[in-house]
């Protein structure tokens, strides 16, 4: 099992370890509501280092994403990053991720732990037909901290006095030095709040940890293990691999249409996408149930005829909202807003209703 550069401080901090994409992670520390609020009333300290990355550099290079991406990376400029989709021929999602153009021949890819040696082959697998381009994988050379939260960019200021954060908008990032080793700062993020992601090499990890956590916990900064993480993307609506997205399941019929532009040329899986918006039979929507229960992937979905029309994708108990939520792939004339639905959680159909997304507001609208 692997362990980032952080795992022996969030041991020391009595987290609770779990094994997660190959990786020793924490998912939590004093508590994943305790941690969840301090993400949405201050800021949070997320290790990601078992996120994969990649390097795509070469005079061919935006040529190739632009192939075996959704988006459209000629859009994109040095020092802007974009959410992207891979898709299989028949449309089911590879993965999804972020590319950053560094420049026009370096890209730099975070993609999802669970399927960085399976991105990684796919990409190796189609690279042949571009002249050029080199693939490199640095997953294990690199830490990623995300800081995110109302606070997040006033603590970051106080760490890199230097660096104007102001003038950095959403997608955007900047390099720069902590210490003598090169730091990456990206306004991106999975929590729909204000806040950054910040790629460096191993050696400083833990001295950049530890200054941003002293910086931060006199005004509620917070610690955040994994099973935060995944409630404060789902009160978003974000998606989640194996969960709203996978190999079996078209984007456009997962709320992803604006990340895939059809009209950008050819890519791996258009035909497909180009099928399913002829005749868009399901989608993704955002849901709430009466009571208590709490309903978990997989949970079937039924209309108010008690008509089987699809499944729970990801659900939980909003620690914001203090009710049950989640998203569900269902059939498409179910899912606006407003709707009656019935959830089955252990046996028992719990009264739902399709719900507008994201469930909350951030520091960010």
């Amino acid at each position: 099992m692997k362990k980032t550069a952080l795992y022996h401080w969030h041991e020391q901090a009595g987290a609770r370890i779990i094994d997660f994409g190959g990786y020793l992670m924490p998912v939590q520390y004093s508590g994943i509501i305790a941690e969840h609020r301090a993400v949405r009333s201050a800021a949070g300290l997320f290790d990601v280092s078992h996120m994969g990355n990649f390097y795509v550099k070469g005079r061919n290079a935006e040529a190739f994403l632009q192939y075996m991406v959704t988006n459209d990376l000629s859009k994109v400029r040095d020092g802007e990053a974009q959410y992207n989709l891979m898709l299989y021929p028949n449309g089911g999602v590879v993965d999804d991720l972020i590319i950053y153009r560094l420049d026009s021949n370096t890209f730099f890819l975070i993609v999802n732990a669970s399927n960085t040696e399976k991105d990684y082959a796919w990409l190796q697998q189609h690279i042949g037909a571009f002249d050029g381009v080199s693939l490199e994988d640095h997953t294990d050379r690199l830490s990623l901290i995300a800081l995110q939260g109302p606070l997040a960019i006033d603590i970051l200021k106080s760490v890199f006095p230097s660096v104007d954060f102001d003038v950095l908008l959403q997608f955007q990032f900047c390099q720069s030095l902590f210490g003598d080793a090169p730091v990456m700062i990206a306004r991106t993020g999975y929590t729909g709040e204000k806040g950054v992601e910040i790629c460096l090499p191993n050696e400083a990890a833990l001295s950049l940890w530890e200054r941003l956590y002293d910086a931060g916990r006199a005004c509620g900064l917070s610690p955040v293990g994994l099973g935060a993480r995944d409630t404060l993307r789902l009160e978003m609506g974000y998606s989640l691999y194996g969960h709203e997205i996978d190999q079996d399941i078209n984007p456009l019929e997962a709320r992803l249409k604006w990340a895939v532009k059809m009209d950008k040329g050819s890519f791996i899986g258009r035909e497909a996408c180009q099928q399913a918006e002829l005749n868009l039979t399901r989608g993704v929507a955002g849901f709430s149930i009466e009571g208590r229960a709490l309903p978990r992937q997989h949970c079937k979905v039924y209309n108010t005829d008690r008509q089987e029309i699809g499944w729970v994708c990801s659900g939980t108990l909003s620690p914001t909202l203090q009710e049950p939520i989640g998203t569900c792939n269902i059939v498409r004339k179910y899912t606006t807003s407003g709707d009656s639905i019935l959830v089955e959680v252990r046996g028992i159909l719990h009264k739902g209703e399709i719900r507008r997304l994201p469930f909350v507001k951030t520091s960010l609208d």
